[in-house]
């Protein structure tokens, strides 16, 4: 029997290795449903995916060519490196997560041109391949420092990783095209192998991401040495393998081994991709002692070292996490990437074993860093995510690269560009994200207007499509678009943030209609379902206030106010002519926020307080006038007018 999706793709029903989708486990509680069986049909996140392939995709490839990071690879095949090498020690990594994207894009939409275009990128980097298989432009020519000689620092396996990442893109979106990515990327593998395996160089890369990356490989290409090395590659790391620097090895999360650590520590984006990693090869043996481990450093995480916008990683000086509760909202670093990594995990875990918080936090990150990162035009980004923005920021120059952290404005590229090639292969991808299958049925996770085909492992093909307005509306309906012979379950998330959301089922045949009350998590509705069969969840989406958890010392006696999942923030270019600065205004918690025509509503008084020699005074020197409404804007939203002050938690004294 065959399935033909949406793109037009036929497959055997149950061959997971014709899934179009980044995480396709070989055995897993969840199936993933992939490019193509199932399609975004507009609003929010379909919006963001037109400017990604319209504005990000184009914006990369121009800074790629500009900054000469594309050009590094031709100099390469020239023989002509190290002379005129441009950028950073990992900059080819761009080039790949820049492919990976392109291949994710042309295969949710075919384009000659953007085909074009990635062949070529390719041909200039099959040119660079030595014969062995080794591939970097950084390391191992005459003139530059031998391969492998800077694992620390040196991101060889790190660059390596995203060149079997994109290698994996191109091959499940395009099975067996000639263009040779595969091809470069088995080669590099096997050198990989070669070198590290349990003869070769017994240590790991100080950025870890070829953990994912080589499962994924061992996945597409059914070569099990690659899943081997991976799993050495997870279980090496913390037994101090890599040399110690002045932030410590749990900046490499060389410090303690996996199995032993209780929550996610040192750089962010390493320790996320690492437990992504850790996650793949736990899954591929069977390994349910790691998988408990970690869900357990996954839940001490969030519950300790997560920002409210699902940002993590609150240091600057290392890009990390810091201790339990050690959240500062202006000195808030949430690299874009970090969240993005945080996504890969997160999914991981639930595709491993169903549970709604996973997805819960993937809906917080996608709203609150994955959407605010971008312009609105995509070409332009945020690399850090501050929660408090002290002074009004400086409009970065459109010609100039910019420091990745100091870019108080988004800026259209950085000395370290990780973030916008990461945002677009994640927005190309975004609808792998947003629903499984079972045995039992369909799950439904994430939520936008969107139309899903698929088949079950009891031969029932299940069609349906989803009308909603979410996150503008918290209605979100679900059609029935086929008829089934046997009963087949639709789950559906009740978010964390939904007390008493309400399921109606409505049957086409005229039969009685079901409505019942739904407590946050996962919910239900099994039957044999026929065309035309709706069933409804209403979420409530009227902003709130939160309170933070009161260990978390920047924020004590402050409130935030969310929206569903969306968090809001107050900007300066809101407040009334005379009040300049966030920081003279305080909340009045009395009022709770409103609705009006779409837009939020807080009442908060201006506060004045008289300069002293010593700021420390036996009384509080501080006054406030009478209250007036605010409007906050979404985070995602925030900047879009020109500098600002702004701030997520806003003081009540």
């Amino acid at each position: 029997m065959t399935l033909t999706d949406h793109s037009g793709r036929t497959s055997a029903p149950h061959d997971r290795r014709l899934i179009v989708a980044p995480v396709v486990p070989t055995e897993s509680a969840l199936v993933p449903l992939g490019v193509g069986e199932l399609r975004l049909q507009g609003g929010f996140w379909a919006d963001l995916q037109r400017v990604n392939a319209a504005g990000t995709i184009p914006h990369i490839e121009h800074w790629l060519e500009r900054e000469g990071w594309l050009g590094n690879f031709d100099r390469a095949a020239a023989g002509t490196l190290p002379e005129g090498r441009r950028g950073r020690e990992f900059s080819d990594s761009e080039v790949y997560k820049y492919l990976e994207a392109v291949a994710w894009e042309l295969g949710r939409r075919p384009d000659e041109a953007l085909e074009a275009r990635f062949r070529a990128v390719v041909d200039r980097i099959a040119a660079a391949q030595e014969p062995d298989g080794y591939l970097n432009t950084r390391f191992g020519r005459p003139g530059q420092e031998p391969r492998w000689s800077q694992l620390e620092w040196g991101h060889e396996l790190y660059c390596a990783g995203h060149l079997f990442q994109a290698a994996v893109a191109r091959e499940r979106s395009q099975p067996g095209a000639d263009d040779g990515l595969l091809e470069i990327a088995v080669r590099m593998a096997d050198l990989v192998c070669d070198t590290f395996g349990d003869d070769g160089i017994r240590s790991v890369c100080g950025h870890a991401e070829v953990e994912t990356a080589l499962v994924e490989l061992a996945r597409v290409t059914g070569e099990h040495r690659y899943l081997e090395q991976a799993r050495l590659f997870v279980e090496r790391r913390g037994h101090g393998v890599l040399e110690d620097i002045e932030w410590g090895r749990s900046y490499f999360q060389d410090d303690i081994p996996i199995r032993e650590a209780e929550v996610m520590r040192g750089h962010a984006v390493r320790a996320n991709y690492l437990a992504s990693g850790a996650a793949d090869v736990a899954s591929e043996q069977g390994d349910a002692e790691l998988q408990s481990v970690l869900r357990r450093q996954w839940q001490n995480t969030i519950a300790r070292r997560t920002y409210v916008t699902g940002g993590q990683g609150s240091h600057h000086q290392d890009e990390g996490f810091g201790e339990d509760f050690e959240l500062p909202s202006d000195r808030a670093y949430s690299e874009t990437c970090a969240g993005i990594a945080s996504i890969q995990f997160s999914w991981r875990l639930l595709l491993a074993e169903p549970d709604a918080a996973y997805a819960d936090l993937i809906e917080r990150t996608l709203y609150n860093v994955v959407a605010t990162s971008p312009s609105p035009d995509g070409r332009a980004f945020y690399y850090a995510n501050t929660l408090h923005q002290r002074v009004p920021g400086a409009a970065a120059d459109p010609d100039e690269a910019s420091p990745r952290a100091s870019a108080s404005l988004r800026a259209p590229w950085f000395d370290v560009s990780c973030c916008p090639p990461n945002v677009a292969r994640t927005l190309a991808s975004l609808e792998s994200y947003f629903a499984t299958r079972s045995d039992s049925g369909v799950q439904l996770h994430q939520y936008a207007p969107a139309s899903l085909r698929t088949r079950l492992a009891n031969g029932e093909e299940v069609a349906l499509s989803v009308q909603t307005a979410f996150p503008a509306e918290g209605t979100i309906t679900v059609v029935i678009d086929s008829d089934a012979e046997k009963e087949w379950t639709l789950g559906l998330r009740v978010p964390s943030w939904a007390d008493e959301a309400l399921l109606t089922v409505v049957p086409a045949d005229g039969g009685a209609t079901e409505v019942r009350t739904v407590r946050p998590g996962s919910t239900g509705v099994t039957r044999a379902f026929r065309r035309g069969d709706t069933v409804t969840l209403e979420l409530p989406v009227a902003p709130r206030f939160l309170h933070p958890d009161p260990r978390i010392d920047g924020i004590r006696g402050s409130l935030a106010v969310s929206r569903g999942a969306e968090v809001f923030a107050l900007e300066s270019v809101d407040l009334p002519e005379g009040i300049a600065d966030v920081a003279d205004v305080v909340l009045d918690p009395s009022s709770s926020p409103s609705e009006e025509g779409g837009e939020v509503f807080v009442t908060v008084r201006r506060r004045t307080v008289d300069d002293a020699a010593f700021p420390y005074t036996t009384e509080s020197g501080a006054r406030t006038d009478e209250p007036f409404r605010v409007r906050l804007v979404r985070y995602h939203d925030w900047a879009e007018r020109g500098p600002s002050t702004m701030r997520i938690w806003l003081p009540t004294l």
